[in-house]
């Protein structure tokens, strides 16, 4: 069975839609075609990356580059189509009336996502997230199935389609086989963080506690990922406590989990918005893999996991000297350090691990497929 993977706003290798599910999909003999903006055609891990070419820009994105995946997708004639992004909606739709298997893949809240969308003036923010919930809300039911990577999601589209189910975008295990090996004592005290990195996701209060901790420690605190916007590097240059930054850029997943190797903590304190409260925090199961200890934001969700676990400590996300104390506690508690980064290892082995979740993508396609 032949399986069209789309996406017009992520990268060719995002780790949910082509280390996990893609990567799954082929592994158990389906014949997946990821199309996505990128340089050239090619095959990596039996996934064949069918190229469409880059936008110019947002606007160039959402309408040139929506209008190439559908293009190069009817020429695919798969069997079952699996877009990411809200902008590729009517992308399904028209797949749909054709009688094409179509499947969404609801990554976040587009509508919450909108009202803190600093780009956008502060009067278009609320129309324009009512209006992607009612594109969201006609087009869901239409669709094979919906899959969600959270369970705040799962329970909204169910309610418009009850071939709904959430998928969580948990760690992969093997992408970790050796972290545990590394030896705690030789660890420098490097903090890390890895993801998107903007104001909304902490930059301003991670390098401003950074600077808060005692020289004689030698913090060093890593930034693994890319600026939004990019601008926002330049005002890092500017903040108190930039000279304890090292900026890494964007990394591969070797990369990533070299810098893991290194850390003796993961970062992980997102501002509290509409979104971030009802999201998986995705890294911090990274973190947990790698066998270090976290430092989250202190919402609901995200305590339960990790006073669960017992991996880490939960803050106030605005309150730098609390971030602060938090940061010195593990980098002075070494041993209690270690022994929560393995209890969060252990929590993803149990719980937290993409093998599972794999197996309910699996089964959701199977019943797809025998609903032909």
């Amino acid at each position: 069975m032949k399986v069209c993977i789309l996406t017009s706003a992520h990268s060719a290798f995002d780790d949910r839609i082509f280390d996990k599910e893609a990567k799954s999909l082929a592994r158990v003999g389906y014949e997946v075609t990821l199309i996505v903006p990128y340089g050239h055609d090619e095959v990596v891990d039996g996934v064949l990356i069918k190229s469409v070419p880059r936008a110019g820009g947002r606007v160039s994105r959402m309408t040139r580059t929506v209008w190439n995946v559908y293009r190069e997708a009817l020429r695919q004639d798969a069997d079952i189509y699996h877009f990411h992004d809200s902008e590729l909606i009517p992308v399904g739709l028209l797949l749909t009336a054709r009688g094409k298997k179509v499947i969404y893949d609801v990554h976040d809240s587009l509508p919450r996502q909108m009202l803190v969308k600093d780009y956008l003036p502060g009067w278009l923010r609320k129309p324009l997230a009512q209006s992607i919930e009612w594109i969201e809300d006609f087009a869901a039911p239409r669709f094979s199935s919906i899959v969600t990577a959270q369970v705040a999601l799962a329970q909204r589209f169910t309610a418009l389609n009850p071939r709904t189910i959430c998928v969580a975008n948990f760690a992969l295990l093997e992408e970790f086989p050796a972290c545990g090996e590394c030896t705690w004592s030789a660890r420098p005290h490097a903090i890390a963080y890895v993801g998107g990195i903007s104001l909304q996701r902490g930059l301003r209060e991670m390098v401003e506690a950074v600077s808060l901790l005692p020289e004689a420690l030698h913090p060093k605190l890593k930034l693994a990922g890319e600026f939004f916007p990019d601008n926002l590097r330049n005002e890092l240059g500017r903040m108190k406590g930039v000279e304890r930054v090292e900026v890494l850029g964007f990394l591969d997943r070797t990369g990533v989990v070299n810098v893991l190797r290194q850390a003796r903590v993961g970062l992980s304190i997102l501002h509290s918005t509409p979104n971030h409260l009802i999201s998986w925090p995705t890294k911090v199961f990274e973190y947990m893999c790698a066998g270090i200890p976290v430092i989250v934001s202190d919402f609901l969700l995200w305590t339960e996991i990790v006073k669960g676990a017992r991996c880490g400590l939960a803050v106030d996300p605005l309150d730098t000297k609390q971030i602060a104390q938090a940061m010195e506690y593990l980098l002075t508690h070494p041993e209690e350090a270690e022994a929560m980064g393995r209890r969060g290892r252990e929590a993803v082995e149990k719980k937290y691990n993409w093998a599972t979740e794999g197996k309910k993508l699996l089964a959701l396609y199977e019943e797809v497929l025998a609903n032909a």
